[in-house]
């Protein structure tokens, strides 16, 4: 859901230090000129107020993580956590998730995370879902060769689309669960979204794969 405007949410963002203005001018550099570090990149696409991503680098201080988000008003709610949380390994970026290949180098991400994504419910638009054959061919171009996937989602037929995806893209099929939170394996660490939260205490599954590249042979 996407929240409403935020008069000056633009400003704040321009101005802030824990956004990358030009990220098209870091690509291939995100290690040497953003973090000062050769830890592992991770970035999730999609990461609304920012929960999920900020608890991730609290728990990882040795990983880098990007989140991207492009709309302004949900992202200034990420930039207020951070404020007050000064994580070192976070940094956020306003974009259309179209772009990442003009952001990242070849092997430059280890992981990427898509997080309740918008359906796009209407089957003209089926290429602008996150889980997509024509999003997975990006994934392939910027991520490390042992990178992976994980998507998750409270929608059914969204996530039956993006396993029917998988195959088709050239992909293998890791880890599947139809309910996260049941599943004694998949739900091991798991760190929730707010979305995850509000949809799981309504009784909804929630549903999860992890996919990566097929190999040479396989």
């Amino acid at each position: 859901m996407r929240l409403r405007n935020i008069a000056g949410s633009r400003e704040v963002i321009a101005d802030s230090d824990f956004t990358v203005k030009d990220p098209n001018e870091k690509k291939g550099l995100w290690k040497k000129e953003v973090f000062c570090n050769d830890n592992r990149i991770r970035i999730e696409i999609g990461m609304g107020k920012g929960r999920f991503i900020m608890d991730m680098a609290a728990l990882n201080p040795d990983v880098n993580y990007i989140g991207i988000e492009k709309y302004s008003s949900v992202l200034l709610r990420a930039i207020q956590k951070q404020e007050q949380t000064l994580l070192p390994n976070v940094k956020f970026i306003r974009m259309d998730a179209e772009d990442i290949t003009e952001v990242f180098a070849p092997g430059e991400v280890d992981r990427i995370y898509l997080n309740f994504s918008d359906p796009w419910p209407k089957d003209r638009h089926a290429k602008r879902r996150l889980p997509s054959r024509q999003f997975l061919a990006r994934y392939d171009s910027i991520l490390a060769p042992e990178g992976v996937v994980e998507f998750k989602t409270d929608n059914r037929d969204l996530f039956m689309f993006a396993l029917e995806e998988v195959e088709s893209a050239g992909w293998n099929l890791d880890q599947v669960t139809y309910d996260l939170h049941s599943d004694p394996v998949m739900n091991v660490g798991n760190v929730m979204t707010e979305y995850e939260e509000r949809f799981s205490s309504l009784g909804n599954p929630i549903y999860k794969y992890i996919i990566s590249r097929k190999r040479k042979g396989e």
